[in-house]
């Protein structure tokens, strides 16, 4: 037992030296006059530089019958400018050393280049660029329709477990933009017109609706000089407003039936709406989902996969929104074990942090879970420059980059269980069984 204390001990003591040692992460920020905001990081120990460009921009932001425009745009944006060929966008980077990709979200489209510092000035080209001579013609919506549609084959309709996440949306959410799943639906994808499409770049791809940050080895004058030559002649858009209607509260359990031709293996999962990432309780929610099934040693994993022998797997997890998250707790089944005895275990440890404190020992292997995150999470030049925008764009507090952690460390025991007892009670959730279907039925 003294062995074990002393191990505790020493990684309490090792996370603290490492969180001590993590610099504060240094910035500037400016607005452009057409409504850019800029933030630039300077950290010259690599001759490396990332250039990015976040667009307040995602799956939500849509009409009915043209989902997934956001994810269309993510890939349409490689096509081609003015001033670069058709299909030389990865070329063009590769070949000068660098690297780049982009992703989007419901709520954030994020493009960005890892390149040589001396490079520096070809990233600002190609993403202003981007922003401002693209060309978007009907060859280009052809063909990332085809190979967004191929990307929801690969990565959803024919992937085991691939609409469970989907399953959950239209589950949790009945008039949100949240009910469909970023990547849109086929039939919208097909009927994306050309006029459509250039509207919604007109719409939502401007300056005043983006941050760019640069972070690496760069000299801040001449930097800024760059950053007002490509992208300050670019006009400024028009103001985005934002409307969208609200969900009414769950106050009795939902229960649904979610069928998938791609698995053998039944899941179960428990998934309630949450408050979006900015409202503290969030940060609470996503201490509860580590301690719940972050590792081996975790109390459902623990419990349910190692003990009981009842699931194959079980995981617990927070995924924030700017509007509304979804706390989800999922497990799958081992041999006759029947769903509703997964659920009935979940809710006994999820009952658990609704009337007790956590202890002490479970607690602070949390914090420290935490510091290690905190210090990975921007340990690369890649890593500074996403959380740079992600705190700017979507939080609205640049330095939540080096206040983040204080959140965390602040949150208590107690804090802990009132959030579980707000948020976490079997009325206010949908449950959602999800089961293998015969591939020979419509």
């Amino acid at each position: 037992m003294r062995k074990r204390k002393l191990l505790g001990l020493g990684l309490s003591l090792f996370f603290l030296v490492m969180t001590t040692n993590a610099q504060e992460v240094t910035y500037e920020e400016y607005n452009l006059d057409n409504g850019l905001h800029v933030i630039l990081h300077q950290d010259n120990t690599a001759p490396v530089v990332t250039t990015s460009v976040m667009y307040h921009v995602g799956g939500k932001d849509r009409t009915e019958g043209r989902t997934g425009f956001a994810h269309l745009f993510e890939h349409l944006l490689f096509e081609g400018t003015k001033n670069i060929e058709r299909g030389k966008w990865f070329e063009i980077v590769s070949s000068n050393g660098g690297s780049n990709n982009a992703y989007t979200t419901q709520d954030q489209t994020y493009y960005y280049e890892v390149l040589p510092s001396n490079n520096l000035q070809l990233g600002l080209w190609l993403e202003s660029e981007r922003l401002l001579h693209p060309i978007i013609n009907q060859i280009g919506i052809d063909t990332q329709q085809e190979v967004v549609k191929e990307e929801k084959r690969v990565r959803i309709d024919n992937r085991a477990y691939g609409k469970l996440f989907s399953s959950v949306e239209e589950n949790l959410f009945k008039v949100h933009p949240y009910k469909v799943s970023t990547i849109g639906t086929m039939e919208d994808l097909d009927a994306a017109t050309l006029e459509d499409v250039i509207a919604y770049n007109k719409k939502y791809y401007v300056p005043n609706n983006a941050v760019l940050v640069v972070a690496g080895d760069i000299n801040l004058e001449e930097t800024k000089k760059m950053i007002s030559d490509y992208f300050g002649p670019i006009p400024r858009g028009a103001d985005i407003v934002r409307n969208f209607p609200l969900e009414d509260p769950i106050t009795e359990e939902i229960r649904a039936t979610a069928y998938d031709a791609n698995v053998q293996i039944p899941a179960t999962v428990l998934a309630y709406r949450t408050p979006g990432f900015k409202n503290r309780d969030a940060y609470v929610l996503d201490m509860i989902s580590s301690y719940l099934s972050d590792g081996k040693s975790s109390k459902l994993y623990k419990k349910m996969v190692d003990e009981q022998k009842q699931a194959l797997a079980v995981q617990a997890f927070y995924n924030g929104q700017e509007d509304y998250g979804m706390y989800l707790v999922f497990a799958l089944p081992v041999g006759e074990t029947s769903l509703e005895t997964l659920v009935v275990e979940m809710d006994e440890e999820i009952a658990k942090i609704r009337t007790e404190l956590i202890s002490e020992n479970d607690y602070q292997k949390l914090q420290n879970i935490f510091e290690n995150r905190f210090v990975n999470k921007n340990s690369s030049i890649e890593g500074i420059a996403g959380t740079l925008a992600t705190s700017y764009l979507l939080y609205g507090d640049t330095d939540l980059i080096n206040k983040e952690i204080d959140i965390y460390r602040s949150i208590t025991r107690e804090e802990m269980k009132a959030v579980a007892e707000k948020y976490l009670k079997p009325n206010q959730r949908v449950v959602i069984d999800y089961l293998p279907q015969d591939k020979t039925d419509n």
